[in-house]
């Protein structure tokens, strides 16, 4: 009896565990000289978001993610901002191996029972990561004073709201480390 109580457990561990992880891993780096309590407001850097090489409809997608976030921590848009918020995006193509798999191969083999069908061999599957960096930049010196980064698989598809919701999960991650001290989790 006993046993069967274990097992009924076991989907609802399992689905604690997941939903405990993120997909997206973050860093974040800052200048341990800056005050960022005095920071209120920002704009975005046009020439820094000029040169992410992303379609431009995921560039609108990552500033408005920025724009909900930043307003969220209390942050307002300016002319004339505290802040500049630049963006850079980095991919990379992921190639997993996995040899000797249980499954059925392709070719023929020999074992001490008998001489065909083999089982067994390598499988080879392919993913896209990404890289988001959100640079945040003093606007009167400009000089980079914090930066987020988040890495994660990137998923292809035509899903534009699967698009949306990646793209708020990283910005979000990412801005979670911002201002620097601040986070509970860490």
């Amino acid at each position: 009896m006993e046993k069967n109580k274990i097992i009924a457990l076991l989907p609802i561990l399992a689905l604690f565990v997941l939903s405990s992880c993120s997909s997206v891993r973050v860093l974040s780096d800052y200048d341990k000289e800056v005050n960022f309590n005095g920071y209120k407001s920002y704009a975005f850097y046009k020439t820094g978001i000029d040169k992410a090489q992303i379609s431009d409809l995921d560039k609108k997608r990552i500033l408005r993610a920025i724009e909900s976030q930043m307003g969220t921590k209390g942050f307002v848009k300016s002319d004339s901002p505290d802040i500049l918020v630049s963006i850079f995006t980095k991919e990379r193509e992921q190639v997993d191996i996995y040899n000797n798999y249980w499954g059925a191969g392709f070719g023929w083999g020999w074992n001490p029972y008998f001489w065909g069908p083999g089982f067994g061999g390598s499988q080879v599957s392919t993913r896209t990561e990404g890289s988001l960096y959100i640079d945040l930049i003093d606007a009167k010196k400009r000089e980079l004073v914090w930066q987020g980064k988040g890495v994660g698989t990137l998923a292809n598809t035509s899903n534009i709201e699967k698009k949306e919701a990646k793209i708020n999960e990283f910005v979000a991650k990412i801005l979670e480390a911002y201002p620097p001290g601040m986070n509970s989790s860490k």
